[in-house]
């Protein structure tokens, strides 16, 4: 255990910083109201805190349009209140990880501004600009991941520049020298501030094509599907260049001392772990492994998406866990609210570092929006399609005071209908609570190394059951999880008989035989 880094065995909380904790009334969270709710996030077991975008930005889409790098949007504070932030953290024993967005700027960071000047501005070629295709159209069929073209056309120089989200967001143009220059100096400003690591936005989307040929056109694509699928993203993402311009943050990183990098990759198994890197050149230190957040619920399906990724990983990776973020539906709405709390054993006792999703300790479910006041650049540019974010992004709920404690002015999104039962307050004083149950889990974690640190073992389970070993020396604990409605048998393994239920979704009295949506881990 001496050997790990730190991030082996941290619980890592992702904080929406618009919809955590609000200071000033103006209806959206930021840096002063994160500091104020610190000791909470202490009580409940957390190690490091990873906040979404607070860069300088229009938010066309809420921060991930960066109009600064090194600096802070006045909506969320000012450096000296981020500085003031990352001393209370780490006077806590919390470290904290910005979330790095170097695929795109914002259409008004002044590099952009510059780029779009004139066709032969120094700062020209820092984005991907491309002449129209002899029809006058775009330069290919590549796809915005937000719907349309990802080609927009700019009147007054004449030639199309490139956005693999919203026309707001400009790619940058990576096999540039000049760019990677300047954005690895991003990473030093901020390590040198003293942050723990980044999360990176869409990193395998950073480098394209060379030659810009078209994507390979989807066969299965079909109206209600998102339209960034009718096209394969064989040339506009995952190319072989980015590996090493991820090595190259990484030896930033290490330079630094004890950061981590994580890599956003939407990407299958195979294809993800390569962003490890090798020994000789290693990659980023954790690639998000999204797999719970998609998986189909089912015990059997689950074992073999475990044993798959286990067996996949490179010598040396660590495996990492997700089971909701800002992007995707929450797991109390995939799975159900019984569901929920069985997977948040799972999340918290698979072996590798678990990311928590703000709100998922309490169980909160994707909350609905009314169509005016929906916010979510996705959503509006293609309605009813599922592919909204908002739901996802609503305010935590704290106690039974006005908005729930979350800001007193009128929130920027609403909160969940049933906030006044289901907040931190309440569920702090109920032991049956998802919030306490998350914190047991979290405790057990540290109590345990074989939880933090050990080795995972599957062991042999029928029907709705998912059960496995996790072990490191003398250290043995065993999770048994009812992943289905019904009530279901299991055979106690030998070694584990003496062992007692130190935490369970709900039931767990007796372990041969769980409850419906029961699981407990014996230790």
């Amino acid at each position: 255990m001496n050997d790990a880094a730190w991030w082996q065995s941290a619980i890592i909380y992702q904080i929406y910083p618009r919809s955590f904790q609000d200071s000033n009334g103006d209806g959206i969270g930021d840096l002063r109201g994160i500091e104020a709710r610190l000791d909470t996030l202490v009580e409940l077991g957390i190690d490091a805190i990873w906040i979404s975008p607070i860069f300088p930005s229009p938010m066309a889409d809420f921060g991930y349009d960066v109009a600064d790098y090194c600096g802070i949007d006045p909506r969320f504070g000012t450096l000296a209140d981020f500085d003031s932030l990352l001393a209370a953290a780490h006077a806590r024993g919390i470290k904290l990880l910005l979330d790095l967005v170097p695929n795109h700027s914002s259409d008004q960071h002044p590099w952009f501004v510059e780029s779009r000047s004139s066709r032969d501005n120094p700062k020209r070629d820092w984005y991907i600009w491309r002449d129209p295709a002899p029809d006058g159209g775009p330069p290919n069929n590549w796809i915005s991941d937000f719907g349309g073209s990802a080609w927009e056309w700019d009147d007054a120089t004449g030639q199309y520049y490139y956005h693999a989200f919203l026309k707001e967001q400009p790619d940058l143009n990576w096999r540039n020298p000049a760019v990677r220059a300047a954005m690895m100096d991003v990473l030093r400003f901020w390590f040198a501030r003293g942050i723990d690591g980044f999360r990176i936005d869409v990193l395998w989307h950073m480098v394209k094509h060379a030659d810009f040929p078209d994507n390979p056109v989807n066969a299965e694509w079909q109206p209600g599907m998102p339209d960034y699928m009718r096209v394969h993203q064989t040339h506009s993402a995952d190319q072989p260049e980015i590996h090493d311009i991820a090595a190259e943050m990484r030896q930033i990183a290490d330079a630094h001392g004890a950061r981590v990098l994580i890599g956003e990759i939407y990407l299958p198994v195979p294809d993800l772990v390569r962003y490890y890197g090798t020994v000789d050149t290693p990659g980023v230190h954790l690639p998000f492994n999204f797999q719970l957040i998609g998986a189909e619920w089912d015990a059997p399906a689950l074992a073999a998406m475990i044993d798959a990724y286990e067996a996949a990983l490179p010598p040396g990776g660590w495996p990492n866990w997700v089971l909701g973020n800002h992007d995707r539906p929450r797991i109390a709405t995939r799975v159900g609210a019984e569901q929920a709390r069985v997977a948040m054993l799972l999340l918290l006792t698979l072996r590798g570092t678990p990311t928590l999703y703000n709100g998922d300790e309490l169980g909160i479910a994707d909350v609905d929006i009314p169509a005016e006041q929906v916010q979510d650049p996705r959503e509006l540019n293609e309605p009813g399609i599922g592919m909204g974010r908002d739901p996802v992004r609503t305010p935590m709920a704290w106690d039974v005071g006005p908005n729930a404690s979350f800001t007193s002015a009128t929130p920027w999104l609403p909160l969940h209908a049933d906030w006044a039962s289901r907040n931190v307050a309440v569920q702090r004083g109920d032991p049956a609570s998802m919030w306490r149950l998350t914190q047991k889990l979290l405790a057990l974690r540290r109590a345990h190394p074989a939880l933090a640190l050990g080795d995972y073992h599957p062991v042999a389970a029928s029907g709705a059951l998912l059960a496995y070993e996790r072990r490191l020396g003398t250290d043995r604990v065993l999770v048994v999880l009812n992943l289905g409605g019904t009530p279901q048998s299991f055979a106690i393994p030998e070694w584990a008989e003496g062992l007692a239920v130190v935490a369970a979704a709900q039931g767990g009295a007796d372990p041969a035989l769980l409850g419906p949506h029961e699981g407990y881990v014996l230790a």
